[in-house]
């Protein structure tokens, strides 16, 4: 198997980078090299392989043989490793001018084994203002052999003088049938429960893997899915509220506190805690409280950020249960996401009218905005459900 036969449902894509891997050969050969250009940038929906598609592509420029996906070049893009490729993940709620900065010194360098230098730019739309102007620089009077892999939701989410000069790859959400089929050849899933979780992940590969292998992952979105149906009173409103925004805050913190950990000690190593010695301390040398200090406030920042994700997923799952009433109030033949609930479907869809629905939809939305604008998430989340309860207060 090549490097692009693990995109999902993006045979589109795929084409159009197979073509540039092999122009950008090419271009190494002394060719004209059409086709290739030193900026991109992946769209596509949460989910539909925006990061797997420049790996992918970056393995096929970095391959003799264009993405064999066997080769030693291969391999070291899929584990990270490759001394050319630069990987950046914004862990906090933005990333700021000095990281973006200190980037752009180390993708300046010639590559070390001499085909290219990319750097694979993950949520880019994260980058702040100071941030982007200082990417457009870079991106508009790149090193010969540098390459910009830019990934967003959307074209819309990055400057307009960014998303100009980058060729744009726009991904779409994978079929239920190709996640499904995904699931059980490579993982093992039986065939219902892969089918079961490609539908209620809607096409988010990570999360269908998610819902398929780990029964907490299941359970939480059952207690989600769960809410509509117990919003009898403001009190119960309340209550739910807090459960999901508990629930998001002992996730992140489990997902963050092993880390953190790591992160902590090898600093205060590097500082010199608990050396011996002539002129040495068992305490943080010079310097070491105020790095100390700015890992705490980059942790804060992560977990903060991980928080809101996984209210944003609870949120998503919500949306998809309201969208299917909505299909259900209407008569429509389509899929639906939350059809191993479909009693309450049937339910709420008798209880309320269309009107109502979309209310609800737009109550879900509009608590997502607040969050993304740094609500309290308590007061965001139980608006929220208060409007689920009451759709037209």
């Amino acid at each position: 198997m090549g490097v692009f036969d693990d995109l999902v449902g993006q045979e589109r894509a795929a084409a159009t980078l197979r073509r540039a891997a092999a122009a950008g050969a090419d271009l190494l050969a002394g060719g004209r090299g059409t086709g290739m250009t030193h900026a991109w940038l992946f769209t596509g929906p949460p989910g539909s392989g925006r990061e797997e598609a420049a790996r992918a592509f970056t393995a096929a420029l970095f391959c003799p043989d264009q993405g064999c996906g066997h080769c030693d070049m291969c391999h070291q893009v899929e584990v990270g490793s490759h001394p050319d490729l630069e990987i950046v993940r914004p862990q906090g709620l933005s990333y700021g001018i000095k990281d973006t900065r200190r980037l752009i010194l180390r993708a300046a360098g010639a590559p070390t084994l001499g085909r290219w230098r990319v750097v694979l730019f993950e949520d880019a739309d994260r980058a702040t203002e100071g941030a982007s102007n200082a990417l457009l620089k870079a991106i508009e009077e790149p090193p010969p052999k540098t390459v910009w892999l830019l990934c967003a939701p959307s074209p819309d989410d990055m400057m307009i003088t960014i998303r100009s000069r980058c060729r744009l790859v726009t991904l779409v959400t994978p079929p239920t049938a190709a996640v499904a089929h995904v699931l059980a050849t490579r993982e093992n899933v039986p065939p219902a429960m892969a089918e079961f979780a490609a539908r209620a992940a809607q096409g988010h590969i990570d999360r269908a893997r998610r819902l398929a292998l780990d029964a907490e992952a299941r359970a939480r979105r059952e207690a989600v899915l769960s809410i509509p149906r117990s919003l009898t009173g403001v009190g119960e409103c309340v209550m739910a509220a807090e459960r999901l925004v508990k629930t998001a805050e002992d996730e992140a913190a489990a997902v963050t506190a092993v880390l953190n950990e790591s992160e902590i000690t090898e600093l205060r190593q590097a500082y010199g805690e608990g050396s011996t010695g002539k002129g040495l301390n068992r305490g943080l040398i010079r310097g070491g409280a105020g790095a100390l200090k700015d890992l705490e406030d980059r942790q804060k920042s992560r977990a903060t950020r991980t928080k809101r994700d996984v209210i944003d997923a609870s949120l998503l799952d919500l949306v998809a249960f309201y969208r299917d009433v909505l299909a259900v109030q209407f008569g429509a033949h389509v899929e639906l996401a939350s059809e191993d609930r479909r009693a309450d479907l049937d339910e709420l869809a008798r209880a309320s009218t269309p009107e109502d629905t979309l209310r609800r939809i737009d109550a879900i939305m509009r608590c997502r905005r607040r969050l993304a604008s740094n609500v309290s998430p308590q007061m965001a989340v139980e608006s929220m459900t208060i409007s689920l309860h009451r759709p037209r207060l």
